[in-house]
């Protein structure tokens, strides 16, 4: 996806939107998780006389999310924020690659120290691990390249303002965190686009994490990024649409050069002070505050719907009807499940309509399988956990037919099911990894059920007892 820019004047010749392109599989969908905190909601205002941590009298006001990181830190806001992040990181994967977009220079490093303290084992495996990527700073920009390398491990985690913003072509990145006010369309669907795009080689769904309500921006089209194909006339350069939009909150343009990314930007001023860059020639004062407790009051999750609209519901609510929509009933369901070579399939198409079976096993909380969660969430099966499966299949006396050791293979997939799920035993290289490599080669093991194709049968029957346990 490019940005949405056309020459001077001029209207795009074709608009492909982020809708269309998810359809057709070019673009990522993405689910937005909302996360509100109570001063951002309620506002603070300081008592009498009260002073920051470098000993400066606040002014008597109400602060409210307008003010937070831009004339006001709480320091306990940060840490949150960073705890947030790092929680739905550790629930998914730690490695996955983020950008958390931020008031201006001095809370992207603020915001930078916050995560490396929540992930203190990572980042002192490499200090890579988050890294600030701002305009001032020469050793975060030379990371970038490797943060939107698909075959780079490091960075994953990127604290910035509006360095990149645009123009960056992030086809891993899998979270987008939203922690700078937004009050341009233009500017929210150019900092999404960075989670769109798609590489074939990685699967792709990405999550928006809101904390400063960006995603309230409602598009009749849908809440994304266009993407334009454009006609520019002789050597007229393309703009940006609708100049101005770019504008944060106090009316700074947006880009590399807004307020907050130049200069003296967010850096500390006389006494430890946080002076900001001029705006209309004077510079202000951010006051630092470590002692005002802040909490999460609402978190709830929207997720792209097939029509294109974000939705909010439950995700238990959500799955069923995504299922529902594939498979009207559990006999439908158990038929393709059963007749599918691999399991893997099923289960990549579901995830590509929305359905977020980690996320979604969280929240039941209980060690099932994807087969059954969905049999559990869809159709009210009972919610059977991988080893109580496992448990039933022994006692069917269903490794009578085989010979000892060939028993001995089955009860070990079946053991690697229990802790592991579906996907282990359905990949032949299962037999390289303990405890099979114990057993035998895979050749060795291969042979002790007479052939390739006998051993595949025999791993087919597994699977359909393990099944038929729910059904």
């Amino acid at each position: 996806m490019c940005r949405s820019v056309w020459p001077r004047g001029r209207k795009p010749v074709y608009t492909y939107s982020l809708k269309q392109g998810i359809e057709d599989g070019f673009l990522a969908p993405y689910k937005v998780v909302r996360i509100d905190l109570d001063k951002d909601l309620t506002g603070w205002r300081p008592e009498k006389g009260k002073l920051d941590k470098h000993g400066r009298e606040i002014e008597d006001r109400v602060y409210n999310q307008r003010d937070f990181d831009r004339t006001l830190v709480l320091d306990q806001r940060t840490q949150l924020v960073a705890r947030k992040v790092t929680e739905f990181l550790k629930a998914t994967d730690r490695y996955q690659k983020t950008i958390v977009f931020c008031e201006d220079i001095d809370h992207a490093e603020r915001m930078r120290q916050a995560l490396v303290n929540e992930n203190a084992d990572l980042a002192a495996e490499d200090p890579r691990y988050v890294m600030r990527i701002t305009g001032d700073n020469e050793e975060g920009k030379a990371q970038l390249d490797f943060f939107i390398d698909p075959e780079s491990r490091y960075p994953v985690i990127a604290t910035t303002s509006r360095l990149m913003g645009t123009g960056v072509d992030a086809q891993t990145c899998k979270l987008i965190v939203l922690d700078r006010r937004i009050e341009s369309m233009t500017e929210f669907k150019q900092i999404i686009g960075r989670g769109t795009r798609i590489n074939e080689e990685y699967d792709k769904y990405y999550t928006i994490m809101d904390f400063k309500k960006a995603t309230e921006f409602a598009d009749p089209d849908f809440d994304g990024p266009p993407m334009q194909i454009d006609e520019p006339h002789g050597d007229e350069p393309p703009v940006p649409p609708d100049e101005g939009d770019g504008a944060d909150g106090d009316g700074a343009e947006g880009g590399d050069t807004a307020a907050g990314e130049t200069g003296e930007a967010g850096q500390p001023g006389e006494g430890g002070l946080i002076l900001d860059p001029p705006l209309g020639g004077t510079r202000r004062v951010k006051y630092v505050v470590n002692d005002v407790p802040v909490w999460v009051v609402a978190e709830r999750v929207q997720y792209y719907a097939k029509d294109g609209k974000l939705i909010t519901e439950s995700l238990k609510d959500y799955t069923r009807k995504a299922v529902l929509d594939e498979y009207a009933s559990l006999d439908d369901f158990l038929t393709s499940w059963n007749a599918a070579e691999r399991k893997k399939a099923i289960l990549d198409e579901l995830e590509s309509q929305g359905v977020l079976l980690d996320a979604l096993a969280e929240e039941v909380g209980k060690e099932l399988d994807p087969f059954g969660l969905i049999c559990h969430v869809a159709y009210g099966q009972p919610p059977l956990t991988r080893r109580e499966r496992a448990e039933n299949v022994r006692k069917r006396d269903y490794f009578a037919q085989y010979g000892e050791q060939a028993r001995a293979v089955l009860e070990a997939l079946l053991e690697k099911y229990a802790d592991e799920g579906i996907a282990p035993i359905e990949d032949i290289s299962v037999l390289r990894v303990q405890p099979l490599n114990q057993l035998g080669t895979p050749l060795e093991i291969v042979k002790l059920f007479g052939s390739r194709d006998k051993y595949e049968q025999a791993v087919r029957e597994l699977e359909s007892l393990l099944c038929e346990t729910a059904a």
